[in-house]
Order: structure tokens, then sequence, then C-alpha cells
């Protein structure tokens, strides 16, 4: 049985990917920061007779995540799929910016969306490259895509919440470079956009996105389980490539 580790899956996308996944018949390892989170999710997939565990991991603290590699090193000994998908957007909950670059924004954005997810990439990338044929996603958005961003054509032009679409671009970057480095082995890197999304990133998502949670996770786990002749290093979203 292949085995799986999301991040960021107590809810939303995260919870969604983890359930196809394990429906999948994978073998699914939920984590957040409160794993208390995700013993129902855990229970009713273990229930309905699938595979699935709850594992705490927080990614802006390196021992949390050092701690979950390891137990995943102890009880598994490889992982074949990664999901880093635990993101926050705090700009869309900021009052009043001191400017349109808020330097305590940035920190706390880049603090999940960069570092923590390079945080969980280079404590469980030796485990996935005993993987015969892993495969990372890096859950990102299109409004990262600087081409989107300077297209007054897009329907991305009018956003403007540059930690969080930084945060995303880097976390693109570091899919490509990643690309790279693996390019002589079987693992394979995408950079996933889900689309604008049902869930409680922003106060508006949940009222008005009109993608579903479920709709969403089936973009991430088509990158999850690239067949072997996939190209790495791409960027996707449902209707096929992004422009970076």
């Amino acid at each position: 049985m292949k085995v799986a580790l999301v991040t960021g899956a107590s809810r939303g996308i995260g919870e969604a990917t983890a359930r196809q996944l394990a429906q999948s018949g994978t073998h699914v390892i939920l984590t957040a920061r409160r794993p208390e989170t995700l013993e129902a999710e855990v229970e009713r997939l273990n229930r309905d007779g699938h595979s699935a565990s709850a594992l705490q991991l927080d990614v802006t603290d390196r021992d949390s995540v050092q701690r979950a590699a390891d137990h995943v090193a102890a009880t598994y000994g490889h992982l074949d799929v990664l999901v880093n998908n635990a993101g926050v957007l705090p700009e869309a909950t900021n009052p009043d910016p001191a400017e349109v670059v808020d330097l305590e924004m940035f920190r706390i954005t880049y603090e999940t969306n960069l570092i923590g997810a390079v945080a969980v990439l280079e404590a469980f990338l030796p485990l996935v490259r005993k993987s015969e044929a892993g495969r990372i996603v890096n859950v990102t958005t299109t409004m990262a895509s600087l081409a989107d961003q300077t297209n007054p054509e897009s329907p991305y032009y009018g956003m403007v919440v540059p930690a969080y679409q930084s945060s995303k671009a880097a976390l693109n970057n570091v899919t490509i470079a990643l690309a790279k480095a693996l390019t002589e082995t079987p693992v394979k890197v995408t950079s996933v956009c889900p689309g604008f999304v049902q869930t409680d990133l922003t106060p508006i998502n949940r009222d008005n996105a009109p993608t579903t949670a479920n709709q969403a996770a089936e973009v991430v786990v088509r990158a999850a389980t690239l067949p072997d002749d996939a190209p790495s290093g791409t960027f996707v979203d449902a209707n096929g490539p992004v422009p970076w």
C-alpha cells in the first residue's frame, strides 16, 4: 500500500485530498497543528474500510516537522506522496494595513506558505526519494502567476495581496528547482492551483467561491498520482497548465 502525507488536513482542500487519496487505496497520514481536529475524519475513513492515521505537524515548528518525519520513517520507511497544502492568507482579514507592503503580513505569511513548506520538504524528501514513484504536490495559486498579475485581461489582475502572492510564487520556484534536482529520479514535483474554493481561507471564500473542496481536491490528487511518463516541474489547475 502506498503512503501519503497531507499537511493542513483538518478541513477544506487538505481534508478532501486526504479522503480521495484514501479512497484510491493509499494509506493517508492526515496532519495538523492540533491532531484532535483530525480524529473524526480518520475514524470515518477507517470505518469505511480505508486506511488513515493522524499525526501532529505544525509547519511553522521545525521540531514538530522533524518529529513527524521521524515517525513516518520509523513506521513506514518511505513516503510515496507528499502534499504541501497548509497555507494562510492573513492579508484578507487585515483591517488596516500600514501599507500595501506590510512587513508583519509578510512575516506571518511566509512563515507558513514558504518557510513551513520548505521545512516539510527538507524533512520528508529523503523518505520520498525511497519511493518507487514519489510524488510531491505544492498547493499554490494562479494569483501567484506573474503572467496573470501583469495581464489586465486576467481575472486575477485586480488581486493585490503581495505577501500571499509572492509567497506562493516563491513556492512555485521551489517546485521548479526540485524538479530539476530530481530529474534523474522517479520523483515528480507539481505546483497546483485548486481554484477559488469554498474554504475558510478568506471571509468571502465560503459563500462566494464556485468550487467545492472535493472538486479542488481532484486536481491535487491528479498531481499526486501522475503516471510515470508525465512531466515534472509543471504548474497546473483544473484546466491544464498555468503560466508562471
